[in-house]
């Protein structure tokens, strides 16, 4: 896919300006960040026969000759050159043309803007999430699955929403993937990358995504919260998923904080949902599905457990293998699961009896059907057999 690849380049460039010393780990400036890795991406691109050396030498040569005002000047020419051009009427095309149409994958032509863009790939990915959304969190808008005005009507935005942020996960796993194998990735031990200094995924995160939301009218400050909780995911999946395989002590604070945030998307979609039909967020619903998107991610990190361990995914049985060992890891998550079925059952008594009933009718329907969209179903927790020597797991796998 075209747009993630250039999205994995501008990574190993900001990656490598960082281990450079040419950007500080702790920098909050995304901006300064972005703007030297389209530099240095700019400099290594061919240039008739010019080799590197010859293209610093005149950089070196130019750069000092460069002024603030002259660099206005430029920009306020270039600006009233575009203010002149004729528009062409003739197009059977409306003249109000979409932000996305003729636009550098990442990078707007005229003002180095970053444009939210995703891929086939993505799509297809997030097809089962939005799938589930629907069949799960349409109810409790009063929307009907059955009905497809109740599905296209929302669809475009809620589709491209979740596709972006898929896009940007299968991105981080690749991270947290390459920096499993000793790759060129940088470690959180050297260059900080946790969930204060998440210094790559600020730079091409979420940003383009809240831009075209703010665009559209359907940015929310809590939407935006909700960005921060994936960005912080995201880094927190980083940083342990690398503590795991360095044999290297996790912190259960990290973990609980981890599996919470995890479903941040879910709540992004019904946060836009809520904006898109023009009403007031339910506080109560907003609160029971919380929980359940807790259960739902504990459940799915069980069944995929085996998976996870392999590809070196977060998984919060592997997390807790690691921290309370093979033999209390069960037990201890086990009480996890206990305190929030106590608080689930206590909240769902305060649902409308008809809407509860759908939904864990829904929640049964997910468990039968299995795979990544799997369910919860209370009382029917399976916590598979640990893997206590991740690394003899792995090895046997691959003969």
């Amino acid at each position: 896919m075209e747009e993630l690849r250039r999205l994995e380049e501008f990574q190993s460039v900001v990656s490598a300006i960082t281990c450079q010393g040419l950007v500080s780990s702790s920098t909050s400036d995304s901006a300064s960040s972005r703007f030297l890795s389209n530099l240095v991406l700019f400099l290594v691109q061919p240039c008739d026969e010019l080799d590197l050396d010859s293209k610093l030498g005149l950089v070196s040569q130019f750069i000092p000759k460069i002024s603030g005002p002259f660099l206005e000047k430029i920009s306020s020419s270039l600006d009233r050159d575009d203010e002149t051009k004729p528009v062409n009427t003739s197009s059977a095309k409306p003249q109000k043309s979409n932000v996305m149409d003729n636009v550098d994958p990442y990078m707007s032509q005229k003002h180095g803007q970053v444009v939210a863009m995703v891929g086939l790939d993505a799509m297809k990915r997030a097809n089962s999430t939005l799938e589930d959304f629907s069949r799960s969190y349409f109810m409790f808008h009063q929307l009907q699955i059955n009905e497809p005005q109740s599905i296209f009507r929302y669809l475009p935005v809620l589709s491209f929403t979740e596709s972006y942020i898929y896009q940007m996960d299968a991105l981080n796993e690749k991270i947290v993937s390459e920096s499993a194998c000793g790759s060129k990735v940088i470690s959180t031990r050297n260059h900080g990358w946790n969930a204060e200094s998440p210094v790559l995924f600020e730079t091409v995160s979420m940003k383009p995504l809240e831009d075209l939301l703010e665009r559209e009218g359907l940015l929310t400050q809590r939407i935006q919260q909700e960005f921060r909780s994936g960005e912080e995911y995201w880094a927190l999946e980083r940083k342990l998923c690398h503590a795991l395989s360095n044999k290297n002590k996790t912190c259960l604070e990290d973990v609980m904080r981890a599996i919470h945030l995890k479903s941040f998307d879910y709540r992004v979609l019904n946060l836009l949902l809520y904006k898109l039909r023009g009403v007031e967020v339910n506080e109560l619903h907003m609160d029971f599905l919380s929980i359940s998107e807790f259960l739902v991610e504990v459940a799915d990190d069980l069944f995929d457990y085996e998976d996870d361990v392999l590809e070196n995914n977060f998984n919060v049985l592997r997390m807790f293998v690691g921290i309370f060992g093979s033999t209390n890891a069960p037990t201890e998550l086990a009480k996890r699961i206990s305190e929030a079925e106590e608080k689930y059952e206590e909240i769902m008594k305060s649902l409308d009896p008809h809407l509860s009933s759908n939904y864990q009718r829904r929640c049964e329907e997910a468990t039968k059907e299995g795979g990544k969209i799997s369910g919860h179903s209370l009382g029917t927790w399976n916590i598979p057999a640990v893997i206590s020597d991740e690394e003899a797991y792995r090895a046997a796998a691959q003969r």
